[in-house]
């Protein structure tokens, strides 16, 4: 599977804008995961997760998600999830995760 990611810094709401377009699941979750370091290496901040054409995220993705999610949260910062597909909202759901992500 691939996962396409296109982020960028916004300076009127500091904070990184990063789109996710595809399937994060156990071959493509690490690159997600180096990515997102590397942003928060450069800068700390709340970092909005557009998955409007994100068709898919496994235990895997879930994980690296809530890895970053712990580094943040440490520093008063978040995650912001917005425009999930149904099956990704349920995702979250299920696993409870709904209630310390940010979901719009």
């Amino acid at each position: 599977m691939s996962l396409n990611i296109n982020k960028a810094f916004d300076s009127e709401k500091n904070l990184w804008e990063v789109k996710l377009i595809g399937e994060i699941d156990i071959s493509t979750a690490n690159s997600l995961k180096e990515i997102l370091i590397k942003l928060l290496e450069e800068k700390e901040i709340d970092i909005k997760l557009d998955c409007k054409e994100l068709d898919y995220i496994d235990s895997t993705g879930l994980g690296v998600l809530i890895g970053i999610l712990k580094r943040l949260k440490s520093i008063d910062k978040d995650i912001i999830i917005i425009n999930p597909k149904p099956n990704i909202s349920k995702l979250f759901k299920i696993t409870g995760l709904d209630k310390i992500f940010i979901i719009k």
